[in-house]
């Protein structure tokens, strides 16, 4: 296999900026899931991409956050990015306490490397299962496979596991993930498939876990609902919230990569979650208390 060489994208897409939300998100608000590109100059991508990169810099970054009025956020390191934390740590500097990080490891990571990424505000590891036609993992994503390895030290650290992959790849591997005693962060709603119900094995699954106390899971619509209402996907919203409202967290997605002009704004993705969330104490709790007790905000 040909080692992994740093380039900066030849083609570069300006993400679509929020406006303020007409109802203000909740002091100490958290968004839980965006990522960080650039500068290319200084942070180059390492593998390559199926998406146009986004010209998404810490500073564009954190003005997106005080628009929404988020107080807080945190950052999931892009499968482009592969194992090489920096532009990830350096954005969590710019932001200072307000923000924490996701990074990517595999099992060959030295102790003094999770160290120094605890230390910079990491307080997970993602683990992607998505593959191409022809089986291969994207390019820079480490594999649930390795989750198992990295465990033992993840739990000295302190860090949890953040997973993505196609729903039904849940069947495969939860049952044996949910038993390694570790912290498990379910991304975009399990990547369910609303057309199949709430009679689809992979949502019994995650709900279920979920109920139990096994798992968190993030609130991010855009990827799984119907803009612009994202109606049909509100059952599963709100069967998670209900199965277990303290291991719930909500995230925008910004900047959306993958999804071009039909990118949503942020603050319209607030909107729906004001509405669904219903009331003053279950925002708080999605938005501050949550966040806060997993990521470790003050």
């Amino acid at each position: 296999m040909t080692a992994a060489r740093a380039y900066v994208p030849d083609r570069v897409e300006t993400p679509r900026m929020p406006a303020a939300p007409a109802q203000p998100l909740p002091p100490r608000a958290c968004d839980t899931h965006c990522h960080v590109f650039g500068p290319y100059d200084r942070f180059p991508l390492w593998h390559p991409s199926s998406y146009a990169a986004p010209d998404a810099p810490a500073t564009r970054y954190l003005r997106m956050l005080d628009t929404l009025g988020a107080a807080r956020g945190v950052l999931v390191q892009p499968a482009p990015y592969g194992t090489h934390p920096d532009a990830l740590l350096d954005a969590l500097a710019q932001g200072g306490d307000r923000l924490r990080g996701i990074a990517v490891a595999d099992p060959s990571v030295s102790d003094a490397q999770l160290r120094a990424l605890c230390d910079g505000g990491v307080r997970g590891l993602r683990f992607v299962e998505a593959r191409d036609p022809a089986g291969n993992l994207f390019p820079g994503s480490v594999g649930f496979d390795q989750v198992a390895a990295l465990a033992p030290r993840m739990k000295h650290h302190g860090l949890h596991a953040q997973l993505w992959a196609p729903c039904d790849t849940y069947l495969r591997h939860l049952p044996a993930l949910a038993k390694l005693d570790l912290p498990l962060v379910i991304d975009h709603l399990g990547s369910l498939v609303p057309a199949r119900g709430d009679q689809d094995p992979a949502f019994q699954l995650l709900r279920g876990l979920l109920a139990d106390g096994r798992l968190w899971m993030k609130l991010t619509l855009c990827r799984v609902g119907s803009a612009p209402d994202y109606e049909n996907a509100r059952f599963l919203h709100d069967a998670f919230v209900a199965a277990n409202p303290d291991q719930v967290l909500w995230g925008s997605d910004w900047p959306f990569v993958r999804m071009g002009e039909s990118a949503p704004s942020a603050d319209a993705l607030v909107a729906v979650a004001q509405r669904w969330l219903g009331d003053d104490a279950m925002r708080r709790k999605v938005w501050v208390d949550n966040p806060a007790r997993l990521y470790g905000f003050d």
